[in-house]
């Protein structure tokens, strides 16, 4: 539209400022978007990590040393679930899960420095190795010197640089007194409470008293946080009745056969093999 005042011709250009605005808009959603689904592109070990983090200081406790064996155990679960490793042929004798071993199902890279770490350790490896032997092996934990160079290191300091890169997690230095140490406070308070609220709402409000109908996700991220020492930390702001009751439900999980329940149409035969790991 041409406007004249003055001699001078001025032209609103109505139609541009309007898919300017639309752009604007559609930017903004889209981040918003992007910030929404962020959570979903969070490994377990990711997971679990936030669940054990404190906050403020950006770290998670000293004195846990089992968080070690179920970061391990979560790289297990998490190549599975991304169809790269799965369990050897039961065979005629029908094995425990604990003494079938892991193959490797794909190769591909899963982009993940950690998770491809692990899958190549893993194809590797000959013979093949149970769920329990590698959780030891990625661990450092075992008396062969030979095996030493599968033990995988440094494995909460890079899931916080992932988490840093991902917008949760910022870095700090913070001083000890005798040393410095590199933290990794939270920055980004809704992903951790959408973890938070995941385990929850998997004992409480979502709850189904079949673990084949729950979220194969949800159920391995509760497990991995039992033997992770952390799962406590998902219960703080629970009412005293929910907390008995979500503590209740974990029991219950915990007395479940993961033999019979990997036997079981549609199961994750791999994730089972980890809680027999941990668990049995």
């Amino acid at each position: 539209m041409a406007l004249r005042g003055e001699g001078l011709v001025q032209r609103r250009t109505v139609g541009a400022t309007s898919d300017t605005q639309v752009a604007v808009k559609q930017n903004i959603s889209d981040d918003e978007d992007d910030k929404k689904e962020r959570g979903a592109r969070l490994t377990l070990l990711e997971e679990v990590i936030l669940v054990g983090l404190k906050d403020k200081e950006g770290y998670t406790s000293f004195w846990n040393d089992n968080i070690s064996s179920g970061l391990r155990g979560a790289m297990l679960i998490e190549l599975g679930f991304r169809g790269r490793i799965e369990l050897d042929n039961a065979g005629l004798r029908k094995r425990s899960i604990l003494g079938r071993r892991v193959a490797v199902k794909s190769d591909v890279p899963c982009g993940d420095i950690l998770l491809d770490e692990a899958l190549r350790h893993v194809k590797e490896t000959d013979p093949q190795e149970t769920c329990q032997s590698w959780i030891e092996l990625l661990s450092g934990e075992t008396w062969n010197p030979l095996k030493l160079r599968y033990q995988i290191r440094n494995v909460r300091e890079r899931i916080a640089k992932n988490l840093v890169e991902k917008g949760v997690l910022t870095t700090e230095k913070q001083n000890f007194v005798v040393f410095d140490m590199t933290t990794h406070p939270l920055l980004d308070q809704t992903q951790k409470q959408m973890v938070i609220k995941k385990i929850q709402d998997t004992l409480l409000s979502r709850w189904v008293n079949d673990p084949q109908r729950i979220d194969k996700r949800a159920l391995a991220l509760v497990y991995l946080a039992h033997a992770s020492e952390v799962l406590e930390h998902a219960f703080a702001s629970l009412s005293d009745e929910d907390y008995d009751l979500a503590m209740k439900r974990v029991r219950e999980l915990l007395d479940l056969d993961p033999d019979q329940e990997a036997a079981k149409d549609g199961a994750d035969e791999l994730m089972w093999a980890v809680v027999a790991s941990f668990f049995k």
